[in-house]
């Protein structure tokens, strides 16, 4: 038997984290959440991450959750609070992010009232949550909290909310506590399903494979790599915003675009087999309505998550187990020995015109083993990676879901999670700001990551993203909209970050890059990089 203690759940709460392993929480304060927050003050071990908005505190346990692969918990403020975490919310749901999401509200006594600040919390959580509940009983409180940990480490694993009535948490609570648990999933397929796609894969002549984070999640970058060399197929990253594959190996193409159906379906279209593994197909804003797949082309699809299998096309071979087991099994079916592929990646050398060339090929010269990035350079991307390309599990997380502001923050989670690390985020200017507050939560915390702002005076990817508008239409090019501008009055970064207790430090010429790298590796606190890579027009 276990013993039972009656304490009030606002003290309950914690005892259940503890058990659970989880020592921090992000959040901003707000008077429903007051005496739990009373509680967390005295507690040792337990560290309450201030952050100055809602859409801060969610990314950076975003960035938390995805470095340490845990539970990441985040304190909003009833439905004001939660209404302004929406959009990193969707971030984190698209990009399966293990949030436990708590929000306070006056109370069970107050619903009838309709006061200030009343709302149906778990409605407007839904549509961005995997699972949004309520606590109504004091008798119930820990059970739900276990519950939703479960389903947000499940996978497919995703952000899930509850609301916390004031006078439930005051309330006496009778609950035991008890770790959650997490059910194992790691699946291994039948025999028959293992030989039907070994089969398949053994009669293509011109074979892809389409990978996604679900790979990472599993740890299937090896079985990855070596069913690939097997069948010297190319592999093309979808949904990929973690290190999948090393992306120096020579049969990795690149990722397909985020926007345009037209990238997908002329990397596909010549295939006779499309193996798909770990991956939304496609998750581009404008995707195909007609399948991209060449008609006679044999189509296998490998996920853990089931609502991903022939979620938008028909596939020939439906396999729902685990990247990993799975593709082992499958290689191992193809040949019993495998000698791994060898070769060398030189790092190309920088244009010597390109600020952001050249910054990411001195961070790569200056940088050691310790290195880990968070990319939402969005168009400077590509310079990033040619000079710093992804290659170790852990070393790189790229934004994801659509939401901008995810760079300064998740790079903070990231940094907490991983504190021996030299963590760098790549961010733009527009980007930024939307979540530059989350400076002073560095600062406030000593938390020592980097931040590089690209800073090229406007909103570039919507520059790129109208051209091909008007192609696609026949609209003759003209000047950009003037809501794409950042130029004037233009954004002082340096200053800003100094007023947030972050130095700085901004890069106008190419004399200026190395000085500049080396003071970021070496700062022992945070510090920015106004890195000027475009200027007005």
């Amino acid at each position: 038997m276990i013993a039972v203690v009656s304490r009030l759940g606002k003290a309950a709460i914690f005892e259940q984290f503890a058990a659970d392993g989880i020592t921090r929480m992000f959040g901003n304060p707000g008077t429903v959440e007051q005496g739990m927050l009373d509680v967390a003050e005295g507690l040792r071990g337990f560290e309450y991450v201030l952050a100055l908005h809602e859409s801060v505190a969610v990314a950076m346990a975003d960035g938390y959750a995805r470095a340490t692969a845990r539970t990441a918990v985040v304190q909003l403020h009833s439905a004001v609070g939660l209404g302004n975490a929406i959009g990193m919310l969707y971030q984190a749901k698209r990009g399966h992010s293990p949030l436990l999401v708590i929000a306070g509200e006056a109370g069970v006594r107050y619903d009838a009232m309709d006061g200030q600040m009343a709302a149906d919390l778990v409605r407007m959580a839904e549509p961005v949550t995997k699972y949004a509940t309520r606590v109504t009983h004091p008798g119930s409180l820990l059970r739900v909290l276990r519950r939703a940990v479960k389903v947000a480490m499940t996978p497919p694993r995703g952000p899930v909310f509850v609301a916390l009535p004031m006078d439930v948490l005051d309330a006496p609570c009778p609950e035991p506590v008890v770790p959650s648990t997490i059910p194992v999933t790691d699946t291994t397929p039948p025999q028959s399903a293992v030989d039907e796609v070994a089969g398949a894969l053994r009669a293509a002549r011109k074979p892809i494979i389409l990978v996604g984070d679900g790979i990472a999640v599993s740890g299937a970058q090896q079985e990855l790599t070596r069913l690939a060399e097997l069948l010297d197929a190319p592999v093309w990253g979808v949904d990929c915003s973690e290190v999948n594959m090393d992306t120096t190996h020579p049969l990795w193409r690149g990722q397909l675009g985020h926007m345009f159906g037209h990238v997908s379906a002329n990397a596909v279209g010549g295939a006779d087999l499309v193996l798909i593994a770990g991956t939304a197909v496609f998750p581009e804003v404008f995707p195909y309505l007609d399948s991209p797949f060449r008609p006679d082309a044999t189509v296998v699809q490998i996920d853990a998550d089931t609502h991903e299998i022939a979620k938008n096309f028909p596939v020939d071979v439906a396999v729902a187990a685990d990247p990993k087991r799975t593709l082992a099994a499958v290689g191992g079916a193809l040949a019993a020995d495998h000698i791994p592929w060898q070769w060398t990646w030189q790092p190309p050398s920088p244009d010597p015109d390109d600020l952001m060339e050249l910054f990411a090929a001195e961070l790569a010269g200056q940088a050691g083993d310790r290195l880990v990035l968070f990319d939402e350079a969005l168009t400077s991307s590509p310079a990033l990676v040619r000079h710093l390309p992804p290659r170790r599990p852990g070393s790189y997380f790229l934004t994801r879901g659509g939401s901008l502001g995810v760079g300064i923050p998740g790079a903070i989670g990231v940094q907490l999670a991983r504190p021996g690390a030299d963590v760098v985020a790549f961010t733009g200017d527009g980007g930024s700001m939307y979540t530059i507050q989350a400076l002073w939560t560095a600062a406030r915390h000593a938390v020592p990551a980097k931040f590089v702002i690209c800073d090229n005076h406007r909103y570039e990817l919507l520059g790129r993203n109208i051209e091909q508008y008007w192609r696609e239409r026949g609209i003759a090019s003209h000047r950009h909209p003037g809501a794409f501008d950042l130029s004037h009055p233009e954004i002082g970064f340096t200053e800003l970050a100094r007023s947030l207790g972050v130095d700085a430090t901004r890069v106008e010429k190419p004399a200026q890059v190395r000085q500049a790298v080396r003071r970021l590796l070496a700062a022992s606190g945070p510090f920015l990089v106004d890195l000027i890579t475009g200027g007005p027009r």
